[in-house]
């Protein structure tokens, strides 16, 4: 890189490339933070993206293709006495409510893209820039070695991931229980989200499975075969997409909800120097509602569009330009870290009054007509703020 860098990244995922790479096109030079990463097993996540998000991503040209990307046209939950709710594309009036997106596939596309772009400087270690973003992820050391707080709330939960090949093609819908298990140890039943979400392209037959399960479930589902895994998940879910086979390792880690006291702030020592957090190093949420990355993304787009949107003489590190970022983006994370959090304590409360209610709840939001539309809409992106693409056109 010719000149100093304007901006230093640090974190290489999904988050950290795809704000390197809307920044550099804004003729700003960036430093990328690339850590070396330790050999690990296959990488067996697949995030569900909204219409932004793609929107976002397709701008960039690194939105992958099929058998990569498979559209959902449909989701399914199901209660735990009898509620059920039923998401359709059709009702929305589009195509596809979202899009499953392998990970491995998106952060090579990438990858190759920052590779190509002159403005970007991968480095292996942080350098001085006006402005620092932290895309780390939930345990991001720079983080604390500024000094901020990261407000956790641990769930008694842990997600248990993997793939499965099915003997029934998933037809592009989405499905999901909450429902109990009765765990090693523990005389009462332990509340539960079952997960499968389609993979493979249109008519595949894989899924990618998202168990939220008590941590000493996790551990007895971790320590099956492979064939009993795959015949107590057949159970758990009813046989809904019939016999099904492991097709990937498992992997397993704690579920939390978490947000950052503060997401910007002045270099430590350093004189007009400031940083900003993104992604998972600023906020972490339950997966129920699939929205992880799509917030993360949705960190991205705004910060870019605050210093898009800056005026001429205000320079970069200028935390009144930076909390513009911070007040938009707080509110929608608070707003979905409500929702998801609200849902996950809904259902993990016991008794048969709590479970008549929650399920009464569901069939009601069910017919709902306006406030199920309005809901809808905003899962998929579209009462979001527009994308950095959008503000151009």
């Amino acid at each position: 890189m010719a000149q100093p860098p304007d901006i230093c990244i640090r974190g290489a995922g999904i988050v950290g490339r795809s704000l390197a790479l809307l920044l550099a096109r804004e003729r700003l030079n960036v430093a990328l933070v690339e850590s070396p990463q330790p050999h690990t097993a296959p990488d067996v996540r697949a995030y569900s993206l909204n219409g932004a998000a793609k929107a976002l991503l397709q701008d960039l040209r690194c939105w992958p293709e099929a058998p990569a990307v498979t559209p959902v046209h449909q989701m399914q939950v199901w209660g735990d006495h009898g509620g059920h709710l039923n998401f359709g594309a059709s009702e929305q009036g589009v195509g596809e409510l979202n899009w499953m997106v392998d990970v491995p596939v998106l952060e090579g596309r990438l990858a190759a893209a920052v590779k190509f772009q002159p403005q970007i400087e991968v480095v292996q270690a942080p350098v001085p820039a006006p402005l620092t973003v932290v895309c780390e992820g939930r345990a991001s050391q720079t983080r604390a070695e500024l000094g901020v707080g990261f407000e956790v709330t641990h769930y008694e939960q842990h997600a248990l991931a993997t793939r499965l090949m099915c003997d029934r093609a998933h037809e592009g819908i989405a499905r999901q229980w909450f429902g109990w298990s009765h765990a090693p140890g523990l005389s009462q039943p332990q509340a539960e989200v079952l997960a499968l979400l389609p993979l493979g392209g249109e008519g595949g037959r894989e899924v990618a499975l998202v168990w939220s399960v008590h941590p000493m479930r996790a551990q007895e589902l971790m320590a099956m075969p492979p064939e009993d895994f795959a015949a107590a998940l057949a159970q758990a879910c009813g046989h809904a997409l019939g016999g099904m086979q492991l097709s990937a390792e498992r992997a397993v880690w704690p579920l939390q909800l978490a947000r950052a006291e503060r997401w910007i702030g002045s270099m430590p020592g350093q004189a007009k120097q400031s940083f900003a957090l993104a992604g998972d190093a600023a906020h972490a949420l339950h997966p129920l509602a699939g929205q992880g990355l799509n917030v993360g993304l949705g960190d991205v787009a705004e910060l870019v569009r605050v210093i898009r949107a800056k005026e001429f003489w205000r320079p970069l590190q200028d935390l009144k330009l930076l909390r513009r970022y911070e007040r938009a983006r707080q509110a929608d994370v608070q707003a979905m870290g409500l929702v998801t959090n609200g849902l996950q304590r809904l259902f993990a409360q016991p008794g048969p009054v709590w479970q008549n209610l929650r399920n009464w709840g569901m069939r009601g939001f069910d017919r709902s007509g306006p406030l199920k539309h309005w809901m809808t809409q905003r899962a998929m992106g579209q009462s979001t703020p527009p994308t950095p693409a959008d503000s151009t056109r």
